[in-house]
């Protein structure tokens, strides 16, 4: 019973609080005792517990707060309070009625629909989330952060440049030429499509104009023509000298083949010493021959002239000694010192060499950049490495001395026109070299005689 008063004592006396109904302090007699119980154990915390007081409270709270919209004690006085000071006048008073003498008065429905608690609806939360508020809130954080620096966006720029080409677009445009002037342009009614006259960023968005074609797209990817002019000594009655020169290139590519040739030969090759009777004889026989009794010599000195471990334990420096190592480390970085500080003042005299090396070593950029840019422009006429194979020249069509032919009559046809043409499209580089795919069979033939063929047999 103590402990119920107790309850209600502190929660009316909760600063800001002050009660509607006046039945707290109720009378001892109302109160029944409770029954003494075990608060150790859970189950009897809410069975036994007297919250009635703490209840008492919290519907009071609520009460206030539908009543009033608030707690009494936190209002102001102006809002709880009103002087009274006699009747109105007339004409301060609303013009709310429909007839004359008579008031109108809400009707019934309204004050059925009327809200009664001036507690606030509680705030839909779904209604005010936004996708990506968090992203956008931080967007514009760092938008207004550059706006302070004087830094404007890449889109409010281009829209700025934008606006600005089209205003002096308008201006310098001229007027409209009258339809009636027989002065006006003629105007090709079967002509291939009326000049487009919208904005130009507007026509690249809509896809109604194409993109302009970049021009490194333009460059060809080799600068040798496309149909190249072979050798004089190719004709079918070529001069001496150029059939010469002719032949001479041809050994040298035949040349290089067969040195590739022997090359890869001797990489190949495999160890010519061959095994033999006697060979084979000595390695199985190895090891169970003794070739002699004699025991191996010991070396000189006795075995206890032998060092194991550490040679000498270090000695302990003197006082004298450390000082002396002391000030000989302190000399040495004197000595440094004082050579550095005469090199550099050196380098006041050497400003001539120094001044002629600086010369020599533009003279040389100079010399590696032409270098560089011929060895571009050697490429240029070079096939690139376009995929896993190398471009492989053809072979030269050529004639011996013996095969010429005098006359185009007499002339035999060599080489393919179609294979020419495929090579000198991977020599353009605008195909990747290729070879000849491998016809490869998914199942084996299998062979069967026919019951006619067996007949026949």
């Amino acid at each position: 019973m103590a402990a119920a008063r107790r309850h209600k004592r502190v929660a009316a006396s909760q600063p800001g609080f002050l009660p509607l109904k006046s039945d707290l302090d109720g009378n001892s007699s109302d109160i029944k005792r409770r029954k003494r119980v075990n608060k150790n154990k859970k189950k009897n915390w809410n069975k036994y517990s007297d919250i009635q007081d703490v209840e008492e409270f919290l519907e009071d709270v609520r009460l206030q707060e539908k009543a009033v919209g608030g707690l009494i004690a936190e209002k102001p006085d102006d809002s709880l309070f009103f002087v009274d000071t006699g009747e109105k006048d007339k004409d301060t008073q609303p013009q709310t009625t429909v007839k004359k003498g008579k008031r109108s008065k809400p009707l019934r429905i309204d004050l059925i629909l009327r809200p009664d608690s001036l507690i606030p609806a509680p705030k839909n939360v779904l209604a005010f989330q936004q996708p990506n508020a968090k992203k956008q809130r931080r967007m514009a954080e760092k938008a207004a952060k550059l706006a302070a620096m004087g830094v404007v966006p890449r889109r409010e720029k281009l829209l700025q440049l934008r606006r600005a080409a089209a205003a002096s677009g308008l201006s310098d445009k001229e007027k409209p030429v009258a339809n009636n002037n027989p002065e006006r342009a003629f105007y090709d009614l079967w002509s291939a499509g009326a000049p487009e006259t919208a904005d130009p960023y507007y026509l690249e968005q809509t896809k109604k104009k194409l993109v302009k074609r970049p021009d490194r797209l333009n460059e060809k990817p080799s600068v040798l023509p496309a149909i190249e002019v072979v050798a004089p000594g190719a004709s079918y009655n070529p001069d001496f000298f150029s059939h010469q020169d002719l032949l001479r290139e041809a050994h040298e590519v035949e040349v290089k083949k067969l040195k590739a040739e022997e090359k890869l030969k001797r990489q190949l090759a495999v160890n010519e010493d061959i095994a033999t009777k006697e060979s084979n004889f000595k390695e199985q026989v190895e090891g169970l021959i003794e070739e002699g009794d004699s025991e191996p010599e010991e070396p000189e000195g006795d075995a206890e002239d032998t060092v194991i471990g550490p040679t000498a334990t270090q000695e302990k420096k003197t006082e004298k000694e450390r000082k002396k190592e002391k000030a000989q480390r302190i000399k040495e970085l004197q000595t440094k010192a004082e050579r550095q500080k005469i090199d550099k003042q050196q380098q006041l005299f050497q400003l001539r060499s120094i001044r002629s090396d600086l010369k020599k070593q533009e003279q040389r950029t100079k010399m590696r950049q032409a270098q560089r840019k011929a060895k571009q422009e050697a490429q240029k006429s070079m096939p690139r490495r376009l995929g896993r194979l190398k471009f492989q020249a053809p072979d030269l069509d050529i004639q011996l001395s013996d095969e010429l032919a005098g006359s185009l009559r007499s002339l035999k046809p060599e080489g393919s026109i179609l294979k020419d043409r495929f090579k000198s499209l991977q020599k353009r580089n605008l195909i990747e070299p290729r070879e000849r795919a491998k016809f490869k069979r998914k199942y084996k033939l299998k062979y069967t005689e026919k019951r006619a063929f067996r007949e026949i047999q």
